[in-house]
C-alpha cells in the first residue's frame, strides 16, 4: 500500500522552526495499528491522518492525530499542517470542516495574509484546590497558580524568564497521565509565553502546541482584559500563535511551511 505524505513546519514562516507534523491524506482508513506504526516511524510529535468524505450534507474531512506513542484527542499544529496541505496541495478552497472523535467539529479558513485560522472549542482551565505532588516535584520552580482543563495542568509563573529557564523531570510528570503540563507566564514581547511537557502522551517537550492555546488564550484574555492576543511558545524551535477568544470558540492562527512531500510504502 502506498500513501502520499507531507511534512509541514507549523506556526512559523521559516523552515526548521515551529512544530513539524506529518500529514497523510486518505480515502479509506487503514488499521489503527498501521497508523500508529506510521506515526512511530515518523517520530514527529504528531502525524495527522485526514480522510475526505462527501455526504448529502456536503464535503468535509475526518481527522485523527497520532503521536509516536498513542492516538491523541486533539492537536492544533497538526490540524494547521493538514489544512496547509489541503489548501495548497489538494486543491480545496474556502472553509474546511474537520470532523473529530473527541472535540467535535473544527472549521479552518485561510486568511488574506496566508495565515491559517482554526476554530477550536473554548477549553478555559479551572483552578484546582489540591495540587498534585508529581506536578510540584516534576518542575524546577513552584508555580504561583495551578489550573486544569481536559488536556493539561496549567502551571502559571510570574515572568517569562522563569518559564524559559524551567527544567523538568519527565519520569515524574509522566505520573500525571492522562494529563500533560503547560507552563505559562506574561511576556514583554508577546502577550504571554508558554512551554508544553507531555511525557505521558508523546514526548518530553512539544515545540509548539496549538491545542493548548484553546485553554491558554481564554485564561490570559481574562487576566489581561482583552480577547485578541499574540502568544509565543518558547521551545528550542519556537513558534508564534495569534489568538482571538470568544465565549464558546477560540480562533488560533499561524503560518506554515512545507518541508517534505513524498510517498510511504506499507506492507499491509
Amino acid at each position: 500500500m502506498q500513501y502520499d505524505m507531507y511534512i509541514v513546519d507549523a506556526f512559523t514562516q521559516a523552515q526548521f522552526k515551529g512544530n513539524s507534523a506529518a500529514v497523510v491524506p486518505l480515502t479509506q482508513w487503514p488499521k489503527d495499528t498501521t497508523m500508529q506504526h506510521i506515526a512511530a516511524e515518523n517520530n514527529l510529535s504528531e502525524t495527522a491522518f485526514v480522510r475526505s468524505v462527501e455526504t448529502a450534507q456536503g464535503f468535509h474531512f475526518e481527522i485523527r492525530w497520532f503521536s509516536p506513542l498513542t492516538e491523541i484527542d486533539f492537536c492544533g499544529h497538526a490540524t494547521l499542517a493538514a489544512s496547509f496541505v489541503i489548501f495548497n496541495h489538494l486543491g480545496v478552497q474556502g472553509e474546511i470542516t474537520f470532523i473529530t472523535r473527541e472535540v467535535g467539529r473544527l472549521t479552518v479558513n485561510q486568511l488574506t495574509d496566508q495565515r491559517i485560522e482554526m476554530s477550536f472549542p473554548n477549553q478555559k482551565p479551572e483552578l484546582i484546590a489540591e495540587l498534585p505532588g508529581a506536578l510540584l516535584e516534576g518542575l524546577s520552580e513552584q508555580p504561583v497558580q495551578v489550573l486544569r482543563n481536559r488536556q493539561a495542568y496549567f502551571a502559571v509563573f510570574d515572568n517569562a524568564a522563569v518559564v524559559e529557564q524551567l527544567t523538568y523531570h519527565s519520569d515524574v510528570l509522566k505520573q500525571l497521565a492522562p494529563f500533560d503540563v503547560v507552563a505559562t507566564a506574561p511576556s514583554e514581547q508577546y502577550d504571554f509565553t508558554s512551554r508544553y511537557f507531555w511525557p505521558a502522551n508523546g514526548g518530553d517537550e512539544d515545540p509548539v502546541t496549538g491545542s493548548i492555546h484553546a485553554g491558554l488564550a481564554p485564561y490570559w484574555a481574562e487576566r489581561l482584559g482583552r480577547n485578541e492576543l499574540v502568544a509565543y511558545q518558547a521551545s528550542q524551535r519556537g513558534g508564534v500563535l495569534h489568538c482571538l477568544v470568544g465565549e464558546e470558540r477560540v480562533l488560533v492562527s499561524g503560518f506554515a511551511v512545507l518541508y517534505l512531500q513524498g510517498t510511504i510504502f506499507i506492507a499491509d
